[in-house]
């Protein structure tokens, strides 16, 4: 069973090669070519304490192919040591990044400063090594990830002359991630990934009120290893409580994104954070059930939901649930 825990955010800002033969400037070298930014968010999972995700090359497809391999590009992040083949030998020109490490709205950078040509992409690709792999939070076991493929094909683009062009690749674990009975290890399934353009996007911060958790049965409470509550979040206001579905549910209204309440210790507060979601109105709903299985119509009961106005740049919208 996959539980939720943090949304978490991988960011990785991208400035791609151009087309034809990597120059840095416009072919009259007036209007600069378009850069182009990906970052990556992620809702990870309470059986895992790492997930750590390996990933060799990035592909644009469009009027001409474009592909980048890691270690091997100018701007391209370094190969790592963390992706190992079946006799425990380092894959080369591999990096493997531990999609937990990285909560709420920070970052790590795969590319930087590469152009792109203008144009239209039809597609962007994560191509996939092998070597991606969980660690099982209780035992420390390490589980092989798996992806469909080997690749995650992505929504395409359009960069023109002086643009910026910059995405979040957004993955909710709770959605993408899965363990299935008689099969050996995870699959990371693209259906729980998303890309989100960060010119357009904002943050969610909020908290929970402890007293809105006791009332309500939510524990357990001042652990801050351990999920308390959760939250989910859909695409429009005003929305019904019982038209809310979890993951996989069959309600009307699918959840965009979900994550968990935990304790702040630091704080000695109940906070949760959703980060790259497109600039909109959305409802916001919390549950004390921490457990939602990708593949099954769980009972969630919601307990309280509220609207949230989400706002493009970097301050975050604030939202508290409060007891009544």
């Amino acid at each position: 069973m996959l539980n939720k825990k943090h949304i978490l955010a991988l960011s990785i800002p991208l400035l791609l090669l151009t087309a034809c033969g990597g120059s840095d400037s416009s072919s009259n070298d007036e209007t600069p070519l378009p850069s182009f930014s990906l970052a990556v968010s992620d809702a990870p999972v309470d059986d895992l304490s790492e997930v750590v995700v390996c990933f060799n090359q990035i592909e644009l497809k469009g009027d001409t192919d474009i592909t980048f391999t890691v270690g091997n590009e100018s701007g391209m992040i370094a190969s790592n040591d963390s992706c190992l083949n079946n006799n425990n030998e380092i894959i080369p020109d591999t990096v493997g990044i531990d999609l937990l490490a990285y909560t709420g709205s920070d970052s790590i950078t795969l590319v930087d400063g590469i152009s792109i040509a203008a144009g239209d992409y039809t597609q962007m690709r994560l191509i996939m090594s092998d070597g991606s792999y969980g660690i099982d939070a209780l035992s420390g076991e390490k589980i092989s990830v798996s992806v469909p493929s080997n690749e995650l094909k992505l929504d395409g683009f359009t960069a023109t002359l002086g643009g910026t062009v910059d995405f979040t690749l957004e993955f909710d674990l709770n959605k993408a991630m899965t363990n299935p009975v008689g099969q050996a290890g995870y699959f990371l399934k693209p259906r729980g990934v998303r890309l989100v353009n960060n010119n357009e996007a904002g943050h969610i911060e909020g908290s929970v009120s402890e007293t809105l958790l006791i009332n309500n049965q939510c524990t357990p409470l001042s652990d801050p290893s351990l999920s308390i509550a959760s939250i989910y979040l859909y695409e429009g206001p005003d929305l019904a409580m019982d038209t809310l579905a979890d993951v996989d549910g069959v309600e009307t209204n699918q959840p965009l994104a979900s994550t968990s309440v935990t304790f702040d210790s630091e704080q000695t507060a109940y906070n949760f954070e959703i980060g790259f979601v497109n600039a909109g109105d959305y409802t916001i709903a919390f549950s004390c059930d921490t457990e939602d299985s990708p593949e099954v119509d769980d009972e969630v009961t919601f307990i309280s939901a509220q609207n949230v106005n989400v706002v493009a740049g970097n301050t975050a919208a604030q939202v508290s649930f409060e007891a009544q």
